[in-house]
């Protein structure tokens, strides 16, 4: 089973960086309404606030406020400068694909909030801060409520400073991903209200049947996102029919393309609008439904780790060690397959499935092409072979077994030491493919 780990997947569909700050912005806006209203019943003698609680006169309430707003000003400006630096620093050493993961973090989001909506108070209370020929207005609990709100925005620019420091740390950042490997493992085998279960149909048969069913071509170009099998399941099971998909959520699809199959082909005009509906396309690719995409962000990091521009060889190792982990989860729980049944146990939804075999050849291949100059993580490569073999199915092992072949083939150029070591390890692997036993 599988161990208790984060449920809450952060994806690129739901990336916003407004909404955090423009709804603490309004709640400073309501917060100062109150404030003020306390104010003015005080200054018409419907209430009487503690004599203590006072910032000054007109004179000191204003300079209070000028300097308040000139410090949270800068330091937004600080906040925002920092952020661009960040996200350029992420793109340069992770990759533009992981920049998502610094736009969406809540910490960034309410720090750039909280002083967003101090400004927008400090501001109010200085321009209701007043005194004329008749009367002066000195909003006192306005005036604390500033002095609270600033430092409390300044506290939490502490944690904003710590936050960012952990997160671009390469280790923190690639167990991350790790992390949003699981619940996206979780969710995509979770069954909607009204689905049940099968036997596995035939693969060749079912696409056999959609050559003659009705096509539904895709509205535009982008990756297959998301799909809401449960929908369409149950759209299928009303019109009695089968929704053969083309495409699996990671994988590019054309305008234009045939999108789905329908089958019978009577049934394809009722769910051209289901399918249209409950298939999300877009410009990107999301962890949602999509592990392979998990992988290919963190071997995209080792990759430009182990670029001679860069030349980290312990973030390459680290990215080896946590692909082992992410492979270890996928074998525990199967990626995304391609059968949804009804409560009856007809099949009603059908894409192509994401082999783990194929994951497993991915996780490998472009790093060990990058670090074939770098003993270290090709021996860590066949390390990790010889630790998760044991935990794989059949198909992955020969899968493994046959990196393990490319690596020993790859490093051709390695002096005495490093290629004895590397052809230990290498039997090590290969025995413990063979045997389907854990390495001691």
């Amino acid at each position: 089973m599988l161990a208790p780990r984060p449920q809450k997947l952060r994806s690129q569909r739901d990336v916003n960086l407004w909404r955090i700050p423009l709804g603490l912005s309004l709640l400073a806006v309501a917060l100062f309404g109150l404030t003020v209203a306390i104010d003015a019943l005080d200054a018409f003698h419907f209430i009487r606030l503690p004599y203590w609680l006072t910032m000054g006169g007109i004179d000191d309430a204003r300079a209070i406020l000028s300097a308040m707003m000139g410090a949270v000003a800068t330091v937004l400006a600080l906040i925002f400068s920092v952020s661009l630096l960040v996200l350029s620093m992420v793109a340069t050493l992770f990759g533009p694909r992981l920049l998502y993961r610094f736009l969406q973090d809540w910490v960034t989001q309410v720090t750039i909030g909280l002083f967003m909506g101090t400004f927008i108070f400090v501001c109010l209370c200085f321009l209701v801060t007043h005194q004329d020929a008749s009367s002066r207005f000195v909003p006192q609990v306005s005036l604390l409520t500033s002095w609270v709100l600033v430092i409390g925005s300044f506290g939490f620019l502490v944690y904003y400073s710590h936050r960012v420091a952990t997160s671009i740390q390469n280790p923190d950042m690639i167990a991350r991903i790790v992390d949003d490997l699981y619940p996206a493992v979780v969710g995509s085998h979770r069954q909607a209200a009204g689905e049940g279960s099968g036997a596995p149909p035939d693969n060749a048969q079912i696409l056999a049947r959609a050559a003659a069913g009705a096509d539904v071509v895709c509205p535009q170009s982008g990756y297959l996102q998301h799909l809401d099998h449960g929908a369409l399941v149950a759209a299928a099971r009303e019109a009695n029919a089968l929704i053969v998909l083309r495409f699996r959520p990671g994988q590019f699809v054309l305008r234009g393309e045939p999108l789905a199959a329908v089958v019978p082909a009577a049934a394809g005009r009722s769910l051209e609008a289901a399918i249209d509906r409950n298939v999300v396309i877009g410009r990107h690719r999301t962890l949602t439904q999509d592990s392979e995409f998990g992988i290919a962000q963190i071997v995209e990091i080792a990759i430009r780790a182990l670029s001679p521009a860069v030349n980290d060889t312990f973030t390459g190792v680290a990215c080896v060690e946590w692909l082992a982990d992410a492979l270890r989860v996928l074998a525990e729980q199967r990626p995304l397959e391609g059968n949804w049944f009804d409560a009856n146990g007809e099949l009603r939804v059908w894409i192509p499935d994401v082999r783990l075999e194929r994951l497993a050849k991915f996780a490998f291949d472009q790093i060990r092409q990058a670090a074939a100059t770098t003993p270290a993580v090709m021996i860590r490569q066949l390390e990790v072979i010889a630790r998760i073999a044991p935990q794989m199915p059949d198909a992955a092992r020969r899968a493994l077994a046959e990196q393990a072949d490319a690596i020993r083939e790859t490093a051709t150029g390695f002096v005495a030491l490093d290629r004895r070591d590397l052809e230990r390890v290498h039997a090590r692997a290969r025995e413990a493919v063979a045997d389907g036993q854990p390495e001691r």
